[in-house]
């Protein structure tokens, strides 16, 4: 075969039929990359198609607080196992924190939620408990005599809420 794929004329679909001639040998049943039939693979039906699959979508389910303050007592509790300490993977710690999260009888009766909804769930209230914190550390360092920590939280609450 006379081949060259760093000469001007060779182009993606000649490249794609010599790798595969080459490392697959020359098989009679491979696809075509020149037909206009798609692919399907073992998972998939030829019926199956991306659209249908967006169709089967669970509806998405809202946080409440409760799931929010479970969601918190569950990575507080994964995070300070010692026993496990810092020494696992992101997917095996959240996997651990929705484990966690599921078995809570706060929430008997609802629908269990996957690793990455507690991951998502945790990011945004983190980003937002760190705004939080700001807003109480700028209303502490405001804190004149004859104030006391209820005043303090009450203006950070303030500055909190009027931040962009």
């Amino acid at each position: 075969m006379d081949f060259n794929p760093f000469c001007e004329s060779a182009n993606f679909v000649d490249l794609l039929n010599s790798q595969q001639n080459v490392v697959f040998g020359n098989v009679t049943d491979s696809v075509s990359l020149s037909s206009s039939q798609s692919p399907f693979f073992a998972s998939q039906g030829p019926e199956a198609s991306n659209f249908a699959a967006q169709g089967s979508r669970k509806e998405r389910r809202a946080w409440t607080p409760t799931d929010d303050v479970v969601l918190i007592s569950s990575w507080l509790n994964t995070s300070k196992d010692t026993v496990v300490g810092t020494e696992q993977r992101s997917l095996g710690f959240w996997k651990r924190i929705a484990a966690y999260y599921n078995a809570s009888p706060k929430l008997d009766g609802s629908e269990k939620r996957e690793a990455a909804d507690c991951k998502n769930r945790w990011q945004k209230n983190n980003d937002i408990v760190c705004k939080f914190c700001g807003a109480y550390e700028a209303a502490s360092r405001e804190k004149t005599s004859g104030q006391n920590e209820n005043d303090v939280l009450k203006l950070a609450h303030e500055i909190f809420f009027h931040q962009p």
